[in-house]
């Protein structure tokens, strides 16, 4: 069967409230980023090494390799810096929102929320099994099933002033 395409029209209430979501997603990414930019010294090192999640023995092997700690600490700020510009603008926020996924979901993954992995001492916003990192993964979930930067951002100009939809 053959996916038709479908031009959505979002009332103005459904863009503005999708397109703030977008930017405030975007500017949490590009603040947090600019942080590890800006501090001196920063490293992800200590983050790495408490990790309890189930992939810790990974993340505590990258931590203890001087030469994959800095190519991560390099990846996180930029990769940090970049999603929250193109969330921000609306500049290729497609990919932005996918990479956007991932680096949250590595972040769950290192300090999953769950009762007896002592999560609690290391991160902020942690609740039983739904923390910060999984609200903003469902958030930029629902942003790819109703992509506003089509309409409101910078991908309005790069891809003829509409998207298609596929349902």
């Amino acid at each position: 069967m053959k996916n038709k395409t479908i031009i959505k029209n979002y009332s103005t209430w459904e863009l503005t409230t999708l397109s703030i979501l977008r930017i405030l997603i975007g500017w949490h990414f590009l603040f947090e980023g600019l942080v590890k930019i800006f501090t001196p010294g920063w490293t992800a090192k200590g983050y790495l090494l408490a990790s309890t999640g189930p992939l810790s023995s990974i993340f505590k092997s990258i931590a203890l390799s001087e030469s994959l700690i800095g190519t991560v600490d390099l990846l996180n700020e930029w990769g940090l810096i970049l999603i929250g510009l193109s969330l921000f603008l609306g500049l290729l926020s497609k990919p932005a929102k996918i990479f956007g996924i991932i680096l949250l979901s590595l972040y769950y993954l290192a300090y999953p929320p769950f009762p007896g992995t002592g999560v609690e001492l290391y991160v902020k916003a942690n609740y039983w099994i739904v923390d910060n990192n999984l609200i903003e993964i469902g958030a930029l979930l629902v942003l790819c099933v109703f992509p506003t930067s089509y309409i409101t951002g910078i991908d309005r100009f790069l891809f003829n002033n509409k998207k298609a939809v596929k349902s």
